[in-house]
């Protein structure tokens, strides 16, 4: 048999074939070894060879997002697989995404060539001072860097109907850090989808949690995919001399540089720095470009 990857809770996953069906399957025990360390060796939204109840084989994928987990192991999480795009689910209040985490999803989706949607989410609670920085990001993200990017509220459902629009037909990962309300989005989609949801910590402000498994629901002629809240996003397999070709503002300011090899970093005659300096580049973009070379040059990342 072959099928799609719809649901993953660890050591189980639930493959949907051909006509619909869905079958409840383990991997082989070889195929979880092969290969470099990952947390699984099988994603959602692979294409999967089944034999009985076991996955024998995974299918070339087009694409796929893939992070390092956040500690100091060389292990590393493939997110979903065989995506149209993703949606990165922002917030700026109740928790605070860092812009650094929303540049390295960014960096790893452009290297492995899956378009972005920035969604930033509960803007019903933003004081004047959040909104002020929200256009900020939306000067630097979608005029500046050309990413699509919505204000995004399931409260009073802003938004929503762009959001709808935007995912029609397509296969979409959904990503943020934990308790920035992915699985509140998927329900406001579809409230057959039943995702799991709960309150955000009032102690520590971040979130619970509370998906604990990767899940493919259809949508719209398409699918979307919920996944668990992530803290932390380490790059993998970038090396130091590609990571400002992920960059495209600091990709296009490179070819002024006065040495081919240059870093960036500390150089004579560098046109990437000079461009930070008058602010042509975005100081916050470039302290991410210099966070992922310390990830390149020294393979860990917490």
């Amino acid at each position: 048999m072959n099928g799609l990857v719809i649901k993953s809770t660890g050591s189980i996953f639930t493959v949907m074939d051909s006509e619909g069906l869905e079958h409840s399957v383990r991997v082989k025990g070889r195929l979880r070894l092969d290969g470099c360390r990952k947390t699984s060796p099988v994603a959602i939204g692979d294409i999967v060879d089944v034999e009985g109840d076991v996955i024998t084989g995974i299918n070339e994928r087009k694409n796929y997002i893939i992070r390092r987990s956040s500690n100091l192991s060389k292990e590393s999480q493939v997110l979903a697989a065989n995506v149209d795009q993703a949606l990165l689910v922002v917030t700026l209040t109740k928790p605070e995404t860092a812009v650094e985490f929303i540049d390295r999803f960014l960096v790893t989706a452009y290297a492995y060539r899956v378009p972005v949607i920035i969604a930033f989410n509960k803007i019903d609670i933003y004081t004047d001072e959040d909104k002020r920085l929200l256009d900020a990001y939306f000067n630097l993200y979608e005029s500046n860097l050309n990413y699509k990017c919505l204000r995004l509220s399931t409260v009073t459902g802003e938004g929503v109907d762009e959001l709808r629009e935007t995912l029609a037909g397509k296969i979409t990962l959904i990503s943020g850090n934990s308790g920035v309300g992915k699985s509140s989005i998927v329900n406001k989609l579809d409230e057959s989808f039943r995702a799991r949801t709960a309150e955000i910590s009032q102690v520590h402000l971040t979130g619970m949690h509370t998906t604990t498994y990767s899940e493919m629901y259809q949508y719209n002629g398409g699918y979307v995919i919920d996944t668990p809240g992530i803290k932390g996003f380490g790059t993998v397999d970038i090396e130091a001399s590609e990571v400002g070709h992920f960059f495209p503002e600091i990709f296009k300011e490179a070819e002024k540089c006065r040495f081919s090899d240059c870093t960036h970093t500390k150089e004579p005659g560098c046109a990437v720095i000079k461009a930070v300096e008058e602010h042509r580049i975005s100081n916050s973009r470039y302290c991410s470009y210099l966070s992922i070379m310390q990830d390149a040059t020294q393979e860990k990342y917490r």
